[in-house]
C-alpha cells in the first residue's frame, strides 16, 4: 500500500523522525536544540506535545493554523519593524515554545533576583549615590547614558518602585543554561503581544493546550494591574497607558494592554498639567489621572525639562512627578539600566546587595571605558561582538545591532580600533553567542530556528511576580545571533507546562465583588475626535459609492445616441471631480471616472482613499472597537484594493462595499454602548450625511431640475420607495425637496440628521455656567428651527448652499468645542452663586 494511504498521520512521522535522529545525540542539522536535554535525549515536555500533536491530520493542522492567522488579521494585531512606514500583520509561529515546570522555576528565580538587583541600583543612583561614591560603579559608566536623568534625582516614586515592569531577554547557551542577553527597564514591550499569542494559539490548539496543563497568564496581569492601583493615592484610581501614537512600532500592543487591563489609552496631547496634578482632556473637561503606565522613552516625556523637541510628552510632567501628583511606571530615568556598560559590574553588585552570585548569568561583557577591559577587547577582537555602550547601534558604523570583529574589512577594523582607542567609553565587547533553536512548522515540516525569550517581572507588594511564559521571538535565518521583530522574524507563544492540572483564571472580578453601575462615562477628547472623524470618513465613502453606483446604469447599458440621462451623468462627474474623487480629464470616459472614484490611490476623495482614512483613524481606536467592526473596515480596504477586471467587477465591488458600510452602521447601532463615544461616532455620520444630502439636493433639485435629475436624487438618498408610495406620481420638484431636505420622518433627510445631532449634543455634558447652551448646541438648535419652519419651495440652490455652509460650520463648532488642544482644554465652569 502507498504511503499516502497508510493512515499514518504526518505529524507522527515527523515526531518519529525527530526521535530517531536524536538518539545518541550529536548536533545534527534539522534537530532543534530545545527538543533535546543536556544529555542529548528528547525532553519529556516535547514528547508529550508531539504525542498529542500527532493525532491531528495534515488537513486539520492546516485549518487550525489558517484560522489562527485569520484571527490575528481580523483582530488587527500588527507591528512595525524599524524603518517601516506601514503596519505588518503579526507573524505568529504555529508551534509554541515549551518549558517544563522545574526549568521555569529556575528561570523565574533568576529573573526575579535580577529585577530586584536593578531596582536596588536605581534606588541608589537616584538616591544616596553610595555606589559611585564608594567606587562600586564608575561615574562615567552611568553619566554617559542619556537615560540618566538628573531632574529626577532625589525623587522617591509613589509605591517605592523605580521598576514596576522589568523584562529580560534570555537565551539558552551551549551548556544548556539560560543566559541574559539584555535588560529591558525603560518601557518593556511584548507583554501585550504575548497575551495575543496566547489567546490565538490556545484557541487553535485547544485540546493540546488543555491536556498539556499550561500555566495561565491572567494571574500575572491581575497582579500587575492591582500593583498599579496600589501606588495611587485614592481608592478608585484612573490609570492610563501613555503611547507615542499609532505611528509607534508597537501601538497595537499598547491598545491590547489598555483593553485587557481596563486602562485608558492616551497620548501626550491627551494630557494636561493643572494644579500640580496630571489630567486627561475629555469632552467633559479635565479629569484627574492617577497612574501612568508609560510606553514613551523617558527623554520624550517632558519638553520643558527633558528633550525640548519632543511632541510625545506632557509639558510640566516631571514637576508633577516631583510633587507626587502622579505615579509613573516605570519611573523616568529607569532606562539607564539598559546600558551595556553596567553588565560587567552586576556580579559584584549582586554580592554587595544580596551576598550571592547571580542566579542567571549574562553574556560576558567588557566595557572599553576601563583600560584593562579595553586591552582585552582589542587583543581578542576577532572573537568579540562589538556593540554600543549606551544605544542600539555601534558609534561610527551604520545600522543597528552589534558588529562581529572577524567580519570587518581591514579598513573597518582599523577604524574601529582607532575609535575604541580614542573614546572607549562608547563601546563594549561581548562574547559571541550561539542562540538555541526551537521547532517551527514550515510547510508541513519541523525546522529549527534560533530564538530569544523575553521574560516579564512585575513589582507587587508581595515581591516580584513572573509572567509564566513570556514573549518568544524566532529568527528566520538558522545562523542568527540576535533576533528582533524585523523582516522574516516571527513570534511564538510560550507554554510553561505543569505536571498537575492548572486552574482556570481570569481578570474578571468574582461575581460577589461586582458593584452594579449604570454610567455613560466620559471619553477623552482625542478618542472622541477620532470617533467623530471615523463616522465622517465612512459617510463620505458611502456618498462616493452611491455616485459610482449611479453611473452603473450607463456603464451597463451604453446608448448609441443622445440620452436624456447625459446631463445627469455629467453632473455626477462634475460632483466627483469637485470631491477630489476623479480627475477632470476622465469626464469623457465614463468607465475611467467610475474606476478612479472607486479605487484611485492618489485621489483623496476616492472610496478607497476614504476607507483607508477610516482604517487609519480606527487604528487609534482599537481598544474601543469590536473585532467585528475592525474586520468590516479592513475587509473594505482589502476589497477596494483588488484590481477590478472589468466594469461589472467594479460595480460589484461598489455594491459589496456599500453593504459592508451598512453592516458597520448596524454593528454601531446594535452593539455599541450608548455612551459618549457612540454619540460622537453617530454625530460624525449625521453631520456628514446632512452635508452630503444638502449637496445632492443642490446639484439635482435646483429650480431647473428635470425628472431624470429628481429621480437620481431619490436614488442617491434611498427614497424611491417612500416617494412612490406617498405620492403615486412621477418625481415633482417640491415633494422631492420636502422629502429629501425637510421631512423629519425620513432617516436620510437633512432635517432628520439635524434632529439627531440636537439630541446627541443635548445629551453631552455642558461646560457653560448659568444654564447657557454650548456653541455647537446653539448652531444645531438654529438649524433645526430652520428645518421646522422651512417650506420646500424656498429651498432653491442658493438656500441649499447656505444650508450646506451652516452644516460645515456646525461640524467645526463641534470640533473646536469638544476636541480642544493646549490651553483651550479647561475644566468645566462651576456655579458659585446661590439660587
Amino acid at each position: 500500500m502507498a504511503d499516502t494511504d497508510s493512515g499514518e498521520k504526518a505529524p507522527r512521522a515527523a515526531q518519529r523522525d525527530l526521535l530517531d535522529c536524536t538518539r545518541g545525540y550529536t548536533p545534527l542539522p534539522g534537530i532543534p536544540d530545545e527538543f533535546l536535554d543536556s544529555e542529548g535525549q528528547p525532553r519529556e515536555v516535547w514528547t508529550r506535545f508531539f504525542d498529542a500533536f500527532s493525532t491531528l491530520t495534515p488537513g486539520e493542522i492546516e485549518r487550525r493554523f489558517a484560522s489562527a492567522d485569520q484571527h490575528m488579521r481580523d483582530a488587527g494585531v500588527t507591528y512595525r519593524a524599524p524603518g517601516d512606514a506601514a503596519d505588518r500583520s503579526w507573524p505568529l509561529s504555529h508551534l509554541p515554545l515549551l518549558i517544563d515546570e522545574a526549568e521555569w522555576k529556575q528561570i523565574s528565580e533568576g529573573v526575579a533576583q535580577r529585577a530586584e538587583l536593578l531596582e536596588q541600583i536605581l534606588r541608589d543612583l537616584y538616591g544616596e549615590g553610595r555606589l559611585i561614591a564608594e567606587g562600586a560603579l564608575p561615574a562615567a559608566a552611568v553619566a554617559g547614558s542619556a537615560e540618566y536623568l538628573r531632574s529626577v534625582c532625589g525623587v522617591t516614586p509613589p509605591g517605592g518602585h523605580y521598576l514596576n515592569l522589568y523584562a529580560a531577554d534570555i537565551g539558552r547557551g551551549p551548556d544548556g543554561r539560560w543566559w541574559v542577553l539584555n535588560d529591558r527597564t525603560q518601557a518593556p514591550s511584548g507583554a501585550g503581544y504575548a497575551l495575543e499569542n496566547r489567546l490565538v494559539l490556545s484557541r487553535a490548539l485547544t485540546n493540546l493546550y488543555t491536556s498539556m496543563n499550561v500555566e495561565r497568564v491572567a494571574p500575572f496581569f491581575e497582579a500587575f494591574r492591582d500593583s498599579l492601583r496600589a501606588i495611587a493615592d485614592r481608592d478608585e484610581p484612573r490609570i492610563g497607558v501613555l503611547t507615542p501614537g499609532n505611528s509607534s512600532e508597537t501601538y497595537s500592543e499598547h491598545a491590547t494592554l489598555a483593553r485587557y487591563l481596563g486602562f485608558l489609552l492616551v497620548e501626550g496631547d491627551d494630557l494636561a498639567v493643572s494644579e500640580d496634578r496630571l489630567h486627561v482632556r475629555t469632552v467633559a473637561g479635565l479629569k484627574r489621572l492617577d497612574v501612568l503606565l508609560r510606553r514613551v522613552d523617558s527623554n520624550f516625556l517632558d519638553p520643558l525639562e527633558l528633550d525640548a523637541r519632543s511632541m510625545l510628552g506632557v509639558p510640566g510632567l516631571i514637576d508633577v512627578i516631583r510633587k507626587g501628583g502622579v505615579a509613573v511606571a516605570n519611573m523616568p530615568g529607569s532606562g539607564v539600566m539598559e546600558a551595556r556598560t553596567l553588565l560587567g559590574f552586576l556580579p559584584s553588585l549582586s554580592q554587595r546587595f544580596f551576598g550571592e552570585d547571580l542566579k542567571m548569568p549574562h553574556i560576558a561583557t567588557w566595557w572599553c571605558g576601563q583600560k584593562s577591559a579595553r586591552d582585552e577587547v582589542l587583543s581578542r577582537l576577532d572573537d568579540m561582538a562589538i556593540d554600543g555602550a549606551y544605544g542600539p547601534s555601534v558609534p561610527g558604523f551604520p545600522g543597528r545591532g552589534p558588529i562581529v570583529g572577524s567580519s570587518l574589512s581591514k579598513d573597518e577594523r582599523a577604524q574601529l580600533v582607532d575609535a575604541i582607542g580614542k573614546r572607549g567609553i562608547d563601546y563594549v565587547g561581548q562574547e559571541m553567542v550561539r542562540l538555541s533553536t526551537t521547532p517551527v512548522w514550515d510547510n508541513g515540516h519541523i525546522s529549527p530556528r534560533p530564538f530569544v525569550l523575553r521574560v516579564f517581572a512585575a513589582a507587587t507588594p508581595k515581591g516580584w511576580t513572573i509572567l509564566p511564559g513570556g514573549f518568544c521571538r524566532i529568527a528566520d535565518k538558522p545562523d542568527a545571533r540576535a533576533v528582533s521583530m524585523g523582516e522574516g522574524a516571527r513570534a511564538a507563544d510560550v507554554w510553561v507546562v505543569s505536571e498537575k492540572e492548572v486552574a482556570t483564571s481570569t481578570l474578571l472580578p468574582p461575581s460577589d465583588a461586582v458593584r452594579i453601575r449604570r454610567i455613560a462615562g466620559w471619553v477623552p477628547s482625542r478618542a472622541a475626535d477620532n470617533l467623530f472623524w471615523l463616522g465622517r470618513y465612512l459617510e463620505r465613502a458611502e456618498a462616493t459609492l452611491r455616485l459610482v453606483r449611479a453611473l452603473g446604469g450607463a456603464l451597463r447599458e451604453p446608448g448609441k445616441g443622445p440620452s436624456p440621462m447625459q446631463p445627469v451623468i455629467e453632473r455626477i462627474q462634475r460632483l466627483l471631480v469637485a470631491w477630489g474623487a476623479t480627475s477632470p480629464s476622465t469626464r469623457t470616459k465614463l468607465a475611467t471616472t467610475a474606476a478612479q472614484a472607486l479605487q484611485a490611490k492618489d485621489k483623496f476623495g476616492s472610496a478607497l482613499s476614504l476607507v483607508r482614512s477610516a482604517q487609519r483613524t480606527a487604528t487609534t481606536l482599537r481598544e474601543r472597537l469590536s473585532p467585528d467592526a475592525w474586520h468590516v473596515i479592513t475587509g473594505m480596504v482589502e476589497r477596494l484594493s483588488e484590481k477590478a477586471e472589468d466594469d461589472e467587477a467594479l460595480l460589484e465591488a461598489a455594491e459589496w462595499t456599500l453593504q459592508s458600510l451598512a453592516t458597520f452602521a448596524g454593528l454601531a447601532q446594535e452593539n455599541m454602548n450608548r455612551a459618549a463615544g457612540w454619540r460622537f461616532l453617530e454625530m460624525g455620520r449625521r453631520v456628514e450625511r446632512a452635508i452630503n444630502t444638502a449637496r445632492f439636493a443642490r446639484q439635482f433639485a435646483d429650480d431647473k431640475a428635470t425628472a431624470e435629475d429628481l429621480d437620481l436624487l431619490l436614488t442617491l438618498v434611498d427614497c424611491q420607495i417612500t416617494y412612490r408610495s406617498r405620492y403615486m406620481v412621477g418625481p415633482v420638484l417640491a415633494p422631492v425637496r420636502d422629502l429629501v431636505v425637510l421631512d423629519s420622518f425620513n432617516p436620510r433627510s437633512v432635517a432628520f440628521q439635524i434632529a439627531a445631532l440636537n439630541e446627541h449634543i443635548a445629551s453631552l455634558p455642558s461646560m457653560r455656567e448659568g444654564g447657557l447652551i454650548d456653541p455647537p448646541h446653539r448652531c444645531a438648535v438654529s438649524l433645526q428651527a430652520a428645518m421646522i419652519a422651512g417650506e420646500a419651495e424656498s429651498f432653491d440652490a442658493k438656500t441649499l448652499f447656505s444650508l450646506e455652509q451652516d452644516l460645515l460650520n456646525l461640524a467645526d463648532a463641534i470640533g473646536s468645542h469638544y476636541f480642544p488642544h493646549g490651553s483651550l482644554a479647561l475644566r468645566p465652569e462651576k456655579l458659585t452663586g446661590f439660587a
